[in-house]
C-alpha cells in the first residue's frame, strides 16, 4: 500500500471524457521519507495536488479552445495535470511541471488511463532556476496565486522561460494576489485581457473567477 488512497473521477472537457486517478479526499497524507517536507510542502498542503479544482477545470476548458499551433506550452503547478492532458490529446508540444514528489507518477498514470502518450514532465521549484527547461510560447497555470509571495515567484518563472513573443494564461478563483502578478507582468511588457468566469454551476454574476490572458508581442520600440 502506498500510504494514501485514491479514487477514479471522470471529467468532461469539450465533450471528451477524461478519466483521472485522484486522491480520495483532502485528508490524505503520506511522506514517510520527509521528501515533501524538505520541498516545503506541509501536511496541510500535501493533498492539494491530487484534486481536480474548479480553476483546473476552467484552465482545461480554455486549453480545449486555445490556439496551440506552433506553440511550445508549459504548465506550472500542474497537479493532476488535467489541462496538460487536454493539450496532449490535441497533439500540443506541452511540458507539465510541479514541485510535488507524486505529481509525475499521477500524471503518467492518468496519461495511460486516457490512452495518451506519456507527457514531458519536469519537477520545478519556482524559486530555483532550471535553465535546461528552456523557453515557451505559452505558459499556463490554475489557482497558483494563493500565497502572498507567489506573484513574485511566478513572475520570475515567466521572466526566465517566456519567449520575447509569448502568452501567459492563468485561471484564478478571485484571490487577492492576481493584481500584483498583473503589475509585475506589465513591467515585463505584457498586456492583460481579463474575463470573468463562473467557477462552478452555482456561481452567479458578478463571477468571482478570472481568466487572465497576458500577451507580449516581442516588438521593440
Amino acid at each position: 500500500m502506498p500510504g494514501y488512497s485514491t479514487r477514479n473521477e471522470r471529467v468532461s472537457i469539450g465533450g471528451h471524457i477524461y478519466r483521472l486517478r485522484v486522491l480520495t479526499d483532502k485528508q490524505q497524507f503520506s511522506d514517510p521519507d520527509g521528501h515533501a517536507d524538505r520541498l516545503g510542502i506541509s501536511s496541510a498542503q500535501w493533498s492539494l495536488f491530487g484534486q481536480v479544482w474548479p480553476s483546473g477545470r476552467l484552465l482545461a476548458q480554455a486549453m480545449h479552445r486555445f490556439d496551440i499551433s506552433q506553440k511550445r506550452v508549459l504548465e506550472l503547478g500542474c497537479g493532476i495535470g488535467l489541462a496538460s492532458l487536454v493539450l496532449q490529446h490535441r497533439g500540443a508540444d506541452v511540458v507539465a511541471s510541479d514541485v510535488h514528489p507524486l505529481a509525475e507518477a499521477f500524471l503518467a498514470y492518468n496519461a495511460a488511463l486516457n490512452e495518451l502518450p506519456a507527457l514531458h514532465y519536469r519537477q520545478l521549484r519556482w524559486n530555483v532556476p532550471l535553465p535546461t527547461l528552456g523557453h515557451f510560447d505559452l505558459i499556463i497555470a490554475s489557482d497558483v496565486l494563493y500565497e502572498i509571495d507567489h506573484a513574485e515567484l511566478l513572475a520570475g518563472v515567466v521572466k526566465q522561460h517566456a519567449y520575447p513573443k509569448a502568452e501567459v494564461l492563468v485561471t484564478d478563483p478571485g484571490r487577492g494576489h492576481s493584481n500584483r502578478f498583473s503589475r509585475l507582468l506589465e513591467m515585463q511588457g505584457f498586456t492583460l485581457e481579463e474575463k470573468r468566469c463562473p467557477m462552478d454551476d452555482s456561481d452567479s454574476p458578478p463571477f468571482r473567477g478570472r481568466l487572465l490572458h497576458y500577451t507580449r508581442t516581442g516588438e521593440t520600440h
